[in-house]
């Protein structure tokens, strides 16, 4: 594995990379474009990306920790089987995305738009949903524990499954919303029912 530490990137074209095994770690990306490139097994760590296009990239098994990305396109990107414990999105273009399985936690999507997006087994335990239009969203099977979900909107999407222990489920419009029994049970008690 090449490794790159404490290195800046700014207005490069590495369009239709092909990353493999590579360790970024305290990199600063900038005006970089990485549109259309392959992942594979690389690791970013407490890296910092800013207006970076990610555009139909794939990521596969790669993992970007702590790691902060601002203004950043990710536009028909896939994740498959990537971690990103600890990362913050801050005003990056989402949809469409690919996810597929993966560790997730501790992730910051505060006010994203995530409608529509297919989390399904995603752990996104402790996750910062704050404000994030899930609507329509699959997240069948999701470890969603502890996550905080302040003003997050969950209109049609598709919780059976997910574990949703510890999630504040009063702040929560979850309008249309398919959930399963142990669910209902639980978005009964946030409101104060008495099950019996």
């Amino acid at each position: 594995m090449s490794q790159r530490v404490e290195r800046r990137f700014s207005g490069e074209d590495w369009a239709l990379a092909e990353e493999e095994r590579v360790h970024y770690v305290d990199c600063v990306f900038h005006d970089v474009d990485w549109s259309e490139s392959t992942f594979t097994a690389c690791t970013f760590e407490r890296c910092e990306f800013g207006n970076v296009k990610f555009n139909a990239a794939t990521f596969k098994r790669t993992a970007i920790l702590q790691s902060t990305l601002r203004r950043c396109s990710f536009f028909d990107a896939t994740f498959d089987d990537c971690k990103l414990t600890g990362t913050t999105f801050d005003d990056c273009g989402l949809r469409p995305l690919t996810v597929t399985g993966g560790d997730w936690g501790f992730v910051s999507l505060r006010g994203h738009d995530l409608s529509g997006i297919r989390f399904g087994a995603l752990r996104l335990r402790e996750a910062d949903l704050t404000g994030a239009d899930l609507s329509k969203a699959d997240l069948r099977g999701a470890d969603l524990s502890n996550v905080r979900l302040k003003n997050a909107v969950l209109k049609g999407s598709d919780l059976r499954g997910a574990d949703l222990d510890g999630a504040p489920l009063r702040d929560v419009d979850i309008a249309g919303a398919k959930i399963d029994l142990a669910q209902a049970a639980q978005f009964a008690r946030a409101y104060g029912a008495i099950i019996s």
